[in-house]
């Protein structure tokens, strides 16, 4: 799939074999000839994994039994200045079975290899693939980055703002509770969270766990953290949750935990 600034805008799978635009803007300014040309990458590209995910068990000596996962993500920063986008880094890394393989540092122009086993491939890709992929991410990676940018600009500034749910519910333990907060729905997914007891942050020394930002199934994003406390506990405890793209400070008190 391919994301611009957090936001699915085209999509590729092996059932459907076809790239499809997932925003209407996509749709409505690139030509069918870019999703002809666009499909036709991501077939080839997929043939790719299929033929190196068995050089790598071959390499690893892993059976076909098991399941095995390579993964592949190419992406670019960038800057406008003056209309014209200007670039900033760039990422090209491959991972296998949850774990780093390879990657290209894109300052040095070399391929780096965290793991023995991608030593070979590294020696071969810094002989061949070091100035495309280093041309790749400042130029044609770029020059894309700055048309999306401009294709989809009135959408990209719609700001969501976030929904936001406290709850209390019982612990194995009965004489505690464990308070949540949930943050939902928001776009862009730059959101600040916090919980607090009488007026102070609790942090994670204190209990508080946290998802994290996740994505909703809706483009949209998702963060909830949770604290234990005892049932006994009089104190005043509040969620604070801050979206500055939508403009939203709230901060909303649980009731007696009593």
């Amino acid at each position: 799939m391919g994301l611009l600034d957090g936001r699915m805008i085209d999509y590729f799978d092996s059932d459907n074999q076809k790239k499809v635009p997932k925003q209407a803007w996509m749709k409505e300014r690139l030509s069918e000839d870019y999703w002809d040309k666009g499909t036709q990458s991501r077939q080839s590209k997929q043939q790719w994994f299929k033929v190196n995910i068995n050089i790598l068990k071959e390499r690893m000596r892993q059976n076909d039994t098991d399941l095995h996962i390579l993964q592949w993500i190419v992406s670019c920063e960038g800057e406008m200045k003056d209309g014209k986008m200007k670039f900033i880094r760039g990422i090209n890394m491959y991972g296998y079975d949850g774990n780093d393989f390879l990657s290209f540092d894109e300052v040095n122009g070399v391929w780096v290899a965290p793991t023995d086993a991608a030593v070979q491939t590294k020696t071969k890709w810094d002989e061949v693939l070091k100035e495309s992929t280093k041309g790749y991410l400042e130029n044609e990676c770029i020059d894309w980055l700055g048309k999306f940018i401009i294709y989809g600009q009135k959408q990209l500034e719609e700001a969501i703002p976030p929904e936001v749910h406290l709850f209390t519910r019982n612990t194995k333990v009965e004489a505690n509770l464990l308070l949540t907060c949930l943050a939902t729905g928001f776009l862009p997914k730059e959101i600040t969270l916090r919980m607090k007891r009488n007026g102070r942050v609790l942090t994670p020394a204190d209990g508080v766990v946290t998802s994290g930002v996740r994505p909703n199934g809706d483009e949209t994003f998702q963060r909830r953290d949770s604290v234990e406390i005892l049932r006994s506990d009089l104190s005043t405890y509040t969620c604070e949750v801050i979206h500055q793209a939508s403009k939203v400070h709230v901060e909303e008190e649980w009731g007696s935990c009593q």
